[in-house]
Protein backbone atom coordinates (compact mmCIF):
# COMPACT_ATOMS: atom_id res chain seq x y z
CA UNK A 1 0.00 0.00 0.00
CA UNK A 2 1.68 3.34 -0.81
CA UNK A 3 -1.15 6.06 -0.54
CA UNK A 4 -4.22 6.07 1.69
CA UNK A 5 -6.13 8.99 1.92
CA UNK A 6 -8.62 9.26 4.67
CA UNK A 7 -11.32 11.42 6.32
CA UNK A 8 -12.06 10.98 9.70
CA UNK A 9 -14.87 12.46 11.51
CA UNK A 10 -14.34 15.04 9.05
CA UNK A 11 -18.51 14.68 7.62
CA UNK A 12 -21.48 14.47 9.82
CA UNK A 13 -22.57 12.22 6.82
CA UNK A 14 -19.52 9.90 6.15
CA UNK A 15 -17.90 9.73 9.69
CA UNK A 16 -15.04 7.43 7.81
CA UNK A 17 -13.94 7.06 4.55
CA UNK A 18 -10.89 5.63 3.33
CA UNK A 19 -9.23 5.74 -0.33
CA UNK A 20 -6.16 4.36 -1.37
CA UNK A 21 -3.77 2.70 -3.90
CA UNK A 22 -1.75 -0.50 -3.17
CA UNK A 23 1.53 -0.39 -5.43
CA UNK A 24 3.34 -3.67 -5.62
CA UNK A 25 4.93 -6.12 -7.74
CA UNK A 26 2.46 -7.84 -10.33
CA UNK A 27 3.96 -10.99 -9.91
CA UNK A 28 3.52 -11.07 -6.67
CA UNK A 29 0.18 -13.23 -5.67
CA UNK A 30 -2.81 -11.49 -4.75
CA UNK A 31 -6.47 -12.48 -3.46
CA UNK A 32 -8.93 -10.07 -4.31
CA UNK A 33 -11.00 -8.48 -1.37
CA UNK A 34 -13.79 -11.13 0.18
CA UNK A 35 -14.70 -12.03 3.73
CA UNK A 36 -11.89 -14.45 4.65
CA UNK A 37 -13.12 -18.37 5.05
CA UNK A 38 -11.13 -18.56 8.34
CA UNK A 39 -12.22 -15.29 9.77
CA UNK A 40 -15.78 -14.21 8.66
CA UNK A 41 -16.05 -10.83 10.21
CA UNK A 42 -12.99 -9.54 8.20
CA UNK A 43 -13.01 -8.03 4.62
CA UNK A 44 -10.11 -7.67 2.79
CA UNK A 45 -7.88 -8.58 0.16
CA UNK A 46 -4.84 -11.03 1.16
CA UNK A 47 -1.01 -11.36 0.04
CA UNK A 48 -0.63 -14.98 -0.79
CA UNK A 49 3.10 -14.62 -0.65
CA UNK A 50 3.41 -13.77 2.98
CA UNK A 51 -0.11 -13.88 4.16
CA UNK A 52 -2.13 -11.42 5.59
CA UNK A 53 -3.30 -7.99 4.31
CA UNK A 54 -2.23 -4.63 3.40
CA UNK A 55 -5.76 -3.31 4.26
CA UNK A 56 -9.29 -4.33 5.70
CA UNK A 57 -12.17 -3.64 8.27
CA UNK A 58 -14.29 -6.05 9.94
CA UNK A 59 -18.38 -5.62 10.70
CA UNK A 60 -17.90 -4.07 13.35
CA UNK A 61 -15.74 -0.92 11.46
CA UNK A 62 -12.38 -1.64 12.84
CA UNK A 63 -9.72 -1.41 10.09
CA UNK A 64 -6.54 -1.25 9.80
CA UNK A 65 -3.73 -0.29 6.75
CA UNK A 66 0.03 -0.77 6.53
CA UNK A 67 2.37 1.23 4.12
CA UNK A 68 5.81 0.41 3.59
CA UNK A 69 8.53 3.27 4.92
CA UNK A 70 10.80 4.27 1.64
CA UNK A 71 14.61 3.66 2.55
CA UNK A 72 16.20 4.06 -0.25
CA UNK A 73 17.21 0.81 -2.39
CA UNK A 74 15.92 -2.30 -0.82
CA UNK A 75 17.84 -3.78 1.72
CA UNK A 76 19.14 -7.86 0.87
CA UNK A 77 18.88 -8.70 4.46
CA UNK A 78 15.19 -9.97 5.14
CA UNK A 79 13.29 -8.59 8.67
CA UNK A 80 11.93 -12.07 10.24
CA UNK A 81 8.22 -10.93 9.66
CA UNK A 82 5.79 -9.58 7.40
CA UNK A 83 4.59 -6.25 7.67
CA UNK A 84 0.94 -7.41 6.23
CA UNK A 85 0.88 -9.76 9.87
CA UNK A 86 0.29 -6.17 11.19
CA UNK A 87 -3.08 -5.76 10.20
CA UNK A 88 -4.54 -9.16 9.84
CA UNK A 89 -3.24 -9.60 13.63
CA UNK A 90 -5.05 -6.54 14.73
CA UNK A 91 -8.35 -7.81 12.70
CA UNK A 92 -8.16 -10.93 14.77
CA UNK A 93 -7.97 -9.96 17.85
CA UNK A 94 -10.85 -8.22 19.76
CA UNK A 95 -8.55 -5.40 21.63
CA UNK A 96 -8.19 -1.76 21.52
CA UNK A 97 -6.35 -0.50 18.03
CA UNK A 98 -3.78 1.94 20.79
CA UNK A 99 -3.54 -1.21 22.89
CA UNK A 100 -2.41 -3.19 20.45
CA UNK A 101 -0.18 -1.22 19.08
CA UNK A 102 1.39 -0.59 22.35
CA UNK A 103 2.55 -4.19 22.36
CA UNK A 104 3.69 -3.76 18.51
CA UNK A 105 5.90 -1.21 19.64
CA UNK A 106 8.17 -3.81 21.51
CA UNK A 107 8.33 -6.10 18.21
CA UNK A 108 9.00 -2.93 15.53
CA UNK A 109 12.97 -4.02 14.96
CA UNK A 110 11.17 -7.00 13.71
CA UNK A 111 9.73 -5.36 10.80
CA UNK A 112 11.13 -3.56 8.22
CA UNK A 113 10.12 0.15 8.17
CA UNK A 114 6.29 0.89 7.98
CA UNK A 115 3.52 2.96 9.06
CA UNK A 116 0.80 1.52 10.47
CA UNK A 117 -3.24 2.95 10.75
CA UNK A 118 -5.49 1.13 13.21
CA UNK A 119 -9.22 2.42 14.61
CA UNK A 120 -12.75 2.83 14.11
CA UNK A 121 -15.31 5.56 14.70
CA UNK A 122 -14.62 6.52 18.31
CA UNK A 123 -10.85 6.67 17.51
CA UNK A 124 -8.20 6.12 15.01
CA UNK A 125 -4.14 5.77 15.62
CA UNK A 126 -0.92 5.83 14.04
CA UNK A 127 2.56 4.56 14.32
CA UNK A 128 5.24 3.96 12.72
CA UNK A 129 8.49 2.02 13.64
CA UNK A 130 10.97 4.98 11.70
CA UNK A 131 9.25 7.47 14.05
CA UNK A 132 10.02 8.53 17.86
CA UNK A 133 8.15 5.07 18.72
CA UNK A 134 5.01 6.92 20.30
CA UNK A 135 1.75 5.47 19.99
CA UNK A 136 -0.48 8.67 18.37
CA UNK A 137 -4.26 9.48 18.41
CA UNK A 138 -5.34 11.33 14.62
CA UNK A 139 -7.66 14.02 15.33
CA UNK A 140 -10.28 14.53 13.14
CA UNK A 141 -10.01 15.76 9.92
CA UNK A 142 -8.52 14.80 6.27
CA UNK A 143 -5.01 12.88 6.38
CA UNK A 144 -2.57 11.14 3.89
CA UNK A 145 -0.17 8.54 4.07
CA UNK A 146 2.04 7.12 1.74
CA UNK A 147 5.86 5.55 2.42
CA UNK A 148 6.98 8.52 4.67
CA UNK A 149 5.48 9.68 8.07
CA UNK A 150 1.83 10.47 7.94
CA UNK A 151 0.97 13.99 6.63
CA UNK A 152 4.12 14.35 5.31
CA UNK A 153 3.89 16.71 2.83
CA UNK A 154 4.11 14.95 -0.48
CA UNK A 155 2.84 16.21 -3.83
CA UNK A 156 0.46 13.57 -4.07
CA UNK A 157 -0.19 13.23 -0.29
CA UNK A 158 -1.08 17.50 -0.15
CA UNK A 159 -2.82 17.17 -3.44
CA UNK A 160 -4.63 13.57 -2.16
CA UNK A 161 -5.96 15.69 0.65
CA UNK A 162 -6.82 19.02 -1.14
CA UNK A 163 -8.99 16.72 -3.64
CA UNK A 164 -10.28 14.60 -0.71
CA UNK A 165 -11.64 17.76 0.79
CA UNK A 166 -13.63 19.00 -1.68
CA UNK A 167 -15.52 16.22 -2.43
CA UNK A 168 -16.73 16.30 1.04
CA UNK A 169 -18.32 19.68 0.93
CA UNK A 170 -20.97 18.03 -1.71
CA UNK A 171 -21.57 14.80 0.96
CA UNK A 172 -24.96 14.10 -0.90
CA UNK A 173 -23.19 14.01 -4.20
CA UNK A 174 -20.56 12.16 -3.30
CA UNK A 175 -20.10 8.60 -4.46
CA UNK A 176 -17.21 6.15 -4.88
CA UNK A 177 -16.59 6.93 -8.70
CA UNK A 178 -15.38 10.25 -7.70
CA UNK A 179 -12.80 8.88 -5.05
CA UNK A 180 -11.78 6.38 -7.27
CA UNK A 181 -11.13 9.43 -10.20
CA UNK A 182 -9.26 11.00 -7.53
CA UNK A 183 -7.31 7.60 -7.08
CA UNK A 184 -6.70 6.79 -10.61
CA UNK A 185 -4.41 10.12 -11.12
CA UNK A 186 -1.16 9.62 -13.04
CA UNK A 187 0.33 12.87 -13.08
CA UNK A 188 3.74 13.47 -11.64
CA UNK A 189 5.60 16.15 -10.16
CA UNK A 190 9.11 18.10 -10.98
CA UNK A 191 11.82 16.82 -9.41
CA UNK A 192 12.05 20.08 -6.97
CA UNK A 193 9.06 19.67 -5.42
CA UNK A 194 9.84 15.66 -4.93
CA UNK A 195 11.54 14.32 -1.48
CA UNK A 196 14.64 12.69 -0.95
CA UNK A 197 14.41 9.10 -0.22
CA UNK A 198 17.92 7.72 -1.22
CA UNK A 199 16.29 6.30 -4.74
CA UNK A 200 17.43 8.15 -8.20
CA UNK A 201 15.62 10.63 -9.27
CA UNK A 202 13.75 9.17 -12.41
CA UNK A 203 12.14 6.81 -10.33
CA UNK A 204 11.47 9.56 -7.63
CA UNK A 205 9.49 10.87 -10.23
CA UNK A 206 7.52 7.65 -11.39
CA UNK A 207 6.67 7.07 -7.68
CA UNK A 208 5.32 10.84 -7.28
CA UNK A 209 2.08 9.90 -8.45
CA UNK A 210 -0.91 8.57 -7.21
CA UNK A 211 -1.58 6.21 -9.94
CA UNK A 212 1.49 4.21 -10.76
CA UNK A 213 1.29 2.27 -14.46
CA UNK A 214 4.21 2.47 -16.30
CA UNK A 215 5.95 -0.67 -16.72
CA UNK A 216 5.36 -4.67 -16.74
CA UNK A 217 7.29 -5.10 -13.52
CA UNK A 218 5.50 -3.16 -10.57
CA UNK A 219 2.60 -0.45 -10.47
CA UNK A 220 -0.85 0.03 -8.74
CA UNK A 221 -2.49 -3.61 -8.40
CA UNK A 222 -5.75 -1.79 -6.45
CA UNK A 223 -7.72 0.72 -5.29
CA UNK A 224 -10.00 0.82 -2.63
CA UNK A 225 -12.49 3.22 -1.26
CA UNK A 226 -14.28 2.25 1.99
CA UNK A 227 -17.60 4.67 2.72
CA UNK A 228 -18.61 4.25 6.15
CA UNK A 229 -21.92 6.31 6.31
CA UNK A 230 -23.69 8.21 9.89
CA UNK A 231 -26.39 5.29 9.36
CA UNK A 232 -23.87 2.78 9.84
CA UNK A 233 -23.78 1.47 6.23
CA UNK A 234 -20.48 0.44 4.90
CA UNK A 235 -19.75 0.42 1.09
CA UNK A 236 -16.57 -1.12 0.29
CA UNK A 237 -15.11 -1.65 -3.33
CA UNK A 238 -11.86 -2.52 -4.85
CA UNK A 239 -10.54 -2.05 -8.36
CA UNK A 240 -7.74 -4.52 -9.57
CA UNK A 241 -5.29 -4.03 -12.03
CA UNK A 242 -2.49 -5.58 -14.67
CA UNK A 243 0.17 -3.61 -16.21
CA UNK A 244 -0.07 -0.40 -17.35
CA UNK A 245 -3.22 -0.05 -15.34
CA UNK A 246 -5.76 -2.22 -17.02
CA UNK A 247 -8.69 -3.07 -14.82
CA UNK A 248 -9.77 -6.72 -15.03
CA UNK A 249 -11.47 -7.21 -11.49
CA UNK A 250 -13.86 -4.97 -9.35
CA UNK A 251 -15.44 -6.08 -6.11
CA UNK A 252 -18.01 -4.64 -4.34
CA UNK A 253 -19.55 -5.32 -0.51
CA UNK A 254 -22.70 -3.34 0.92
CA UNK A 255 -23.01 -4.15 4.51
CA UNK A 256 -24.52 -2.60 8.01
CA UNK A 257 -22.45 -2.09 11.05
CA UNK A 258 -23.14 -4.77 13.92
CA UNK A 259 -22.51 -3.53 17.33
CA UNK A 260 -18.75 -3.74 19.04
Amino acid sequence: MCLILFAYQASSEWPLLIASNRDEAYQRPTQAAHFWSDAQHILGGRDLEKGGTWMGIDKTGRFAAVTNYREGMPSTDQAPRSRGELVEHYLRQDVKANQYLEGVRGEGDLYAGFSTLMGDLGGVYYYSNRFDGVVRSIEPGVHGLSNAFLNTPWPKVESGREELSRLLLKPNRLSSDMVFEMLHDQRTYEKDLLPQTGIDDKREQILSAKFIAVDERYGTRSSTVIMVHSSGQVHYEERSFKPWGVCFNTSKFLFQLSSI
